[in-house]
């Protein structure tokens, strides 16, 4: 089993994902499209240049990484963003593949001058794109970018500059970017489920050509699909490792205009369920959930009916909630109504799924899930 090599140093490159254990070391010879050979190969849109499916088969690898851009409306932010990668200090073969997804700004004269002074010194740029009348999404344009590549490892850099992060501006998403900064090595797969996303962020992903084509594509269902999110859910569930370089090496920027802004809030959490069943309550008898309130009530209310019979109470600190003694699912078509015990949180059995939002309380709450001295991954995961 082959481990992602190291990263190229700088500011635009980190070094997050891992093959999973079994897959074999990648070669040039070796190095299948990512939809191959199952998957057909699509349409073409008009006056488009797109790689055939087939071009990562028939060609070697010709470079040890490629950096994957996809870009749409990028004008105010491509020369930072491009800059980022002529100041790497990796030593080995690097290309920058661009995918252009119905860009209607100045985004294609920054790249065509950009191209210019990378391959200058000796970074081979590929552009590649359409100019339909709609953009396609990015999980489209980073499959493009990547079956045009030629890379064996791939590191992604999405346009918006986004290891550990450096947030700009400053005092945008703090307790996010905390977070995403300081998770332990344990807590980058045992935190996979909460609201913040992949314990990893997208622009930082480092990984084989190989593990990509055996995770398979991002979802290219276009504005309001979280391809990344889905994507790094596929890697969890086909055994793959998640790592973080502790150093900040990215710059993420925060702004109106980002495509994560188009991604409902219930997709998120109707995906979030789904894994969450899928990767832990499948394997418990009963369970917990930590917050008798609203976050912890749409938990229950969510899960499958199977799930929802595993739920042995809720517990909180509230006493006004554990005075009331129990939870009645009003919506349920069951008679009697379920009614779900609420107890004191000291008093409560584990496993736990906790719904309250770390980092809220001044402590608070985390010193209380101290006391109790369970362990992470193990007694609880958490949700919110």
């Amino acid at each position: 089993m082959a481990d992602a090599a190291a990263a190229p140093r700088g500011r635009s490159a980190g070094g997050p994902l891992r093959e999973g254990p079994g897959v074999p070391e990648a070669t040039p010879a070796t190095c299948p499209c990512p939809a191959a050979p199952t998957c057909p190969e699509l349409g073409a849109l008009p006056r488009q240049r797109r790689a055939p499916l087939g071009a990562a088969i028939q060609e070697d690898c010709r470079n040890q990484v490629s950096v994957i851009l996809p870009v749409h409306n990028s004008e105010s932010w491509l020369d930072g963003c491009l800059k980022s990668v002529l100041e790497q200090d990796f030593q080995g073969t690097m290309e920058l593949s661009v995918f252009n997804d119905a860009s209607k700004d100045n985004s294609i004269s920054i790249l065509e001058k950009w191209k210019i002074k990378l391959e200058d010194v000796g970074i081979q740029v590929i552009i590649g794109g359409h100019d339909s009348p709609q953009p396609q999404g990015v999980g489209f344009a980073k499959n493009q970018a990547v079956v045009q590549s030629s890379g064996i490892y791939l590191c992604f850099l999405d346009s918006i500059i986004g290891c550990q992060v450096k947030r700009e501006p400053l005092e945008s998403t703090e307790r996010y970017t905390r977070w995403i900064n300081n998770l332990t090595q344990g807590q980058l797969l045992t935190q996979v489920f909460t609201s913040h996303g992949p314990t990893v962020i997208m622009p930082t992903w480092f990984c084989s050509r190989e593990w990509f084509c055996h995770v398979g594509k991002f979802d290219e269902g276009g504005k309001g699909i979280p391809e990344d999110l889905l994507f790094f859910y596929k890697h969890v569930q086909k055994g793959g490792r998640v790592f973080r370089v502790d150093q900040c090496l990215l710059l993420y920027r925060y702004h109106p205009q980002a495509a994560t802004h188009s991604v409902l809030e219930e997709t998120i959490w109707n995906h979030r369920v789904r894994f969450l069943e899928d990767r832990v309550l499948k394997h418990w008898a009963s369970f917990t959930i930590w917050n008798a309130g609203k976050q912890g009530r749409k938990l229950y209310r969510s899960l499958s009916p199977a799930n929802r019979r595993k739920v042995a109470a809720f517990c909180d600190v509230d006493r006004n909630k554990i005075v009331k003694g129990f939870y009645t699912y009003e919506e349920s078509e069951e008679r009697p109504k379920p009614k779900i015990p609420i107890q004191h949180f000291r008093e409560a059995t584990p496993p736990f799924i906790i719904c309250v939002k770390m980092d809220l309380t001044g402590g608070v709450f985390e010193k209380n899930l101290n006391e109790l001295n369970l362990k992470e991954g193990l007694d609880y995961y958490h949700f919110n």
